[in-house]
Order: C-alpha cells, then sequence, then structure tokens
C-alpha cells in the first residue's frame, strides 16, 4: 500500500517566531496533535512540534507558554520519506527513529504526513480487502 492511499495531506503550519501559546491555541482550535513549524525565509518546515512536546517540555516543567518560541521546541530535523515509499517503508523508518509520525516530502516540499493513527487505518483497509496486514 503507497503512503498516498492514507497520508493526511492537510499540514497545518506555525511559523518559527510564533510563541508555544499560539500553537496550544491552534491545536486546540483545530483539534490536532502536531505543527509543522516553518521559518518564512526557507521554503517547506523545518521542525515539528507534538501535543507532547507542549505538554512534557514545556506545561510540566512550568514554562510560561507565552515566553517560548516555537522555534526553540520544535523537533529537527522533520523525518522525511519519499511520496512513492510504502506502508512498509514508512513502519521500518518509524520504528527505527522512534518516531510518532513521519512526512511524506516530494521535491523539498511536504506533501503530507502519515502518522501512528493513520498506519493503523491502513491496516483496517487492508484488511477490509483482503490484503496480507503482514507485509
Amino acid at each position: 500500500m503507497k503512503l498516498t492511499e492514507f497520508m493526511t495531506t492537510k499540514i497545518e503550519y506555525v511559523d518559527s517566531d510564533a510563541t508555544v501559546y499560539d500553537v496550544v491555541e491552534k491545536m486546540v482550535d483545530r483539534r490536532i496533535r502536531s505543527l509543522v513549524v516553518r521559518d518564512p525565509k526557507e521554503k517547506g518546515g523545518h521542525g515539528v512540534i507534538t501535543a507532547r512536546d507542549v505538554v512534557f517540555k514545556v506545561l510540566a516543567k512550568g514554562i510560561d507558554p507565552g515566553r517560548m518560541k516555537a522555534e526553540e521546541l520544535a523537533s529537527k530535523p522533520l523525518f522525511c520519506i519519499d511520496k512513492g515509499a510504502s506502508l512498509a517503508d514508512a513502519l521500518q523508518m518509524m520504528e527505527q527513529q522512534n518516531i510518532a509520525r513521519i512526512f511524506v516530502c516530494q521535491e523539498g516540499y511536504i506533501a503530507g504526513v502519515v502518522s501512528m493513527m493513520d498506519i493503523m487505518w491502513a491496516v483496517l483497509i487492508l484488511r477490509a480487502r483482503g490484503e496480507d496486514v503482514s507485509r
């Protein structure tokens, strides 16, 4: 199964100079778990912030989210995989890098993202099609 069959194509961004409070507002408002942090001077994204990052690296440590910039919290670099890659390729990279999402890139631009939930959705689709999910 190709990544393009189940990747999320609506990528949400935040500028690197936004505050973590801005990140929280956007995540809660859009009901999403991650944002790509982009530097307006560079093409594409250059980092990612997850809800886990916000909760464990900022809020749990008592850091004021209004005083911390997105670029300070962002995990870098983004882990990208080619748009033509398979589900198995994505799983292998996610396991090797111990990451919960991988960005699908084409010619230096982010075309989509695959999260653990997307992987589980893909497995259900494969099962419904009668295909082997162990490949």
